[in-house]
């Protein structure tokens, strides 16, 4: 089976670009003989030669609304459509959008949250969704004193702080990152991400501005605890990396973060920053260890997905499709 990807996301300093690099990089591991993984960033370009058996766009905006082959599309959340004003201001590009989701052979989502979003949002059948969850990269480990030392030193951190890490690019109500901010608090707050102006007028924190993820796992290694703000994730993959350098996290009670992190963190009610701030506080280590799920795990149900694409589309005129009858590869099954 030939698999052509969509790599323009890869160098994305977001969740969607974290995603695309670990999944990728699965894949690239999994393929044997017999397979394909194609990279490329003329998707169009590729399925019009022919050259794969089905296309994976790993976000939204990827997704083909005439693709001339099974297509598989990666949907990270639906926060934005769930939000009445959101969609009512949704002009035509994002609703072709949904459309090209709508016809994708498999749609790939991080946690059962998201899949019942997009069989309730978008309309999905229930069997096309397939619940594939994110892992920490395997950089994110706990680091050695040296190493902490060295980040706080460079991006001027205190020596006890607690973290939040994220987009600050623009301001998002549903992660009351303003409200956060000026919470009053004990220890420090540092946030983690791309920046742009407005964020530099958040009061009393610092911002280190996008790092890499050797500098995060150090950033994480030596924070007193991660905050999770957002009160509508659709993984929250910053919870679980922080698990994975022994850093607790205290988290709103949002769904798709109850299911992922479960016991493994302190959850309060959404909204509510002054219990969060709290709560993360008196958090105390050695922090839970992550979700034992990994980036391999991923990868082979994402091949399942595959799989399952293109042994659900009608077999073309001009011939069969003899690689469906290879033997499939097993996965995770659809919720």
């Amino acid at each position: 089976m030939k698999v052509a990807f969509d790599t323009r996301p890869v160098s994305e300093p977001d969740g969607i670009g974290r995603y695309s690099r670990c999944v990728l990089a699965a894949l690239r591991a999994l393929t044997c003989d017999g397979d394909e993984l194609i990279e490329t960033n003329r998707p169009a370009a590729t399925m019009k030669t022919g050259q794969a058996d089905v296309l994976h766009a790993p976000w939204m905006e990827g997704a083909m609304l005439r693709s001339p082959c099974p297509s598989v599309v990666t949907i990270h959340d639906l926060t934005q459509l769930k939000r009445r004003s959101e969609a009512l201001r949704m002009g035509l590009r994002q609703r072709l959008r949904h459309l090209a989701v709508q016809r994708a052979a498999r749609i790939v989502v991080p946690t059962r949250a998201v899949a019942d979003d997009v069989v309730e949002h978008l309309g999905v059948e229930r069997r096309r969704v397939v619940v594939i969850p994110h892992a920490a990269d395997p950089v994110m480990s706990p680091r050695d004193e040296r190493e902490v030392a060295s980040v706080r030193n460079r991006f001027k951190l205190p020596e006890r702080y607690l973290v939040w890490v994220g987009a600050l690019q623009h301001p998002d109500p549903t992660k009351h990152v303003r409200e956060l901010a000026a919470t009053p608090r004990r220890l420090p707050l540092v946030m983690v991400g791309p920046t742009r102006p407005w964020a530099h007028e958040l009061p009393e924190v610092t911002l280190t501005g996008r790092v890499s993820d050797e500098d995060l796992a150090a950033i994480y290694s030596g924070a007193h605890a991660l905050v999770l703000s957002s009160e509508s994730e659709g993984f929250g993959l910053p919870g679980v990396e922080a698990l994975a350098c022994g850093t607790p996290v205290s988290a709103c009670r949002a769904r798709a973060l109850v299911e992922v992190l479960g016991e493994r963190a302190t959850f309060v009610p959404r909204g509510d920053m002054r219990s969060l701030i709290t709560a993360a506080e008196a958090a105390s280590r050695p922090a839970p260890a992550p979700p034992a799920w990994s980036w391999q795990d991923a990868a082979r149900a994402t091949w399942a997905a595959y799989s399952a694409a293109l042994a659900d589309t009608p077999v073309q005129r001009n011939g069969s499709r003899e690689v469906r009858r290879r033997a499939r590869r097993p996965g995770v099954e659809g919720v």
